[in-house]
C-alpha cells in the first residue's frame, strides 16, 4: 500500500520505534467490540506486526490478520501467533462472505485509499466479509483537523532510538496536498554506523467527517459513533471507562459503524 518504508520492511524495527507494552491500541479496539455486543470473529484489516490481532485472540476472539506485507505477516506468524494471518490488500479483498462480526482497521490503515474508487473497493469488500449486521471499527487521522494546517511544511519532528545496539534518528516532515486531499510525509532515516541516509515518502487520505458519514452510508453501513477520542492515539490516551469526547475537531478520528440490509444510493455530482 505504502513506498518502501524502513520501518514496515523491518516488523521488529517498527515495533521499537512503536513499542505498545500495554497494548493499548488492542484494549480500545476490544473495549468498542464489547461495548457495541459484536461476535467472536474478527477481521483485523491492515494487520501490521500483529500485536493486536494477538491480543484480541488472547482476549478470547477468533481473530484473522490481513496485510498486504509478506514481511509483516511473516513477523507477526512468528512472534504473535493464535490468529489466522492471510495476505489481503485493503482496496480490494475476498476473504468469504459473511465470515466476519468485525472488521478492525486501525492506525490510519483505511486511508491508504487515496482515491473515491479505492475506498468504496475498500468498504465494500467490508461489507462483504461482514455477517449481517456485522461492525466495522477504524482508527484514523483526521482530515478535518490536517486540511486547516497550512503551517505543517515549516515543522519537522526528530526522532532518535536505538534497536540491537544501533541508534536510529528519524526527521520527519509533513504537508498538506489540498489538491488532492492528501497528507503527505516525508521522512529521512540515519544511523550511528554511516550508513547512507535512507529517504522515504508516503501519503494519506483526508476525509472529513462528514464526507466519512456519507461515504458509508454508500456503502452499506450505518455510522454509530464518529468522534475524536479519547483513543489509543491521543494525548491524554484512552482509559477504561473512558466516555467518547463527541468532538470531530482534534487529529484522531475513531469510527463504529454497522452494516445494514440495504445501501443508499450514491449522490449525483
Amino acid at each position: 500500500m505504502t513506498d518502501p518504508n524502513l520501518l514496515t520492511d523491518n516488523p521488529a524495527l517498527y515495533e521499537a520505534r512503536f513499542p505498545d507494552p500495554d497494548r493499548l491500541a488492542g484494549r480500545w479496539t476490544d473495549a468498542c467490540l464489547t461495548s457495541y455486543g459484536a461476535g467472536a470473529r474478527v477481521l483485523d484489516l491492515g494487520c501490521g506486526t500483529g500485536r493486536d490481532a494477538a491480543y484480541l485472540h488472547a482476549a478470547g476472539r477468533t481473530v484473522t490478520g490481513a496485510d498486504l506485507s509478506d514481511a509483516m505477516l511473516r513477523h507477526a506468524a512468528r512472534h504473535h501467533p493464535g490468529p489466522d494471518y492471510r495476505r489481503a490488500d485493503l482496496r480490494a479483498f475476498d476473504l468469504g462472505a459473511g465470515e466476519f462480526d468485525a472488521v478492525v482497521c486501525l492506525d490510519s490503515a483505511l486511508l491508504y485509499c487515496r482515491t473515491d474508487a479505492e475506498l468504496l473497493g475498500c468498504l465494500a469488500s467490508c461489507r462483504r466479509a461482514l455477517a449481517p449486521g456485522g461492525l466495522l471499527v477504524a482508527e484514523m487521522r483526521n482530515g478535518a483537523y490536517f486540511l486547516g494546517r497550512a503551517d505543517l511544511s515549516a515543522t519537522s519532528s526528530v526522532h532518535t532510538f536505538t534497536h540491537r545496539g544501533r541508534t536510529y534518528r528519524s526527521v520527519t516532515r509533513l504537508s498538506v496536498d489540498p489538491a488532492a486531499r492528501l497528507l503527505r510525509r516525508s521522512r529521512t532515516w540515519t544511523t550511528d554506523d554511516g550508513a547512507p541516509p535512507v529517504q522515504q515518502r508516503s501519503a494519506w487520505r483526508l476525509l472529513l467527517p462528514e464526507e466519512l458519514r456519507r461515504t458509508l452510508a454508500t456503502a452499506g453501513f450505518e455510522v454509530l459513533a464518529l468522534h475524536d477520542g479519547p483513543g489509543p492515539r491521543t494525548e491524554p490516551p484512552w482509559r477504561e471507562h473512558d466516555v467518547p469526547a463527541g468532538t470531530t475537531t482534534s487529529d484522531r478520528l475513531h469510527l463504529t459503524a454497522r452494516r445494514t440490509d440495504s445501501r443508499t444510493a450514491a449522490p449525483r455530482a
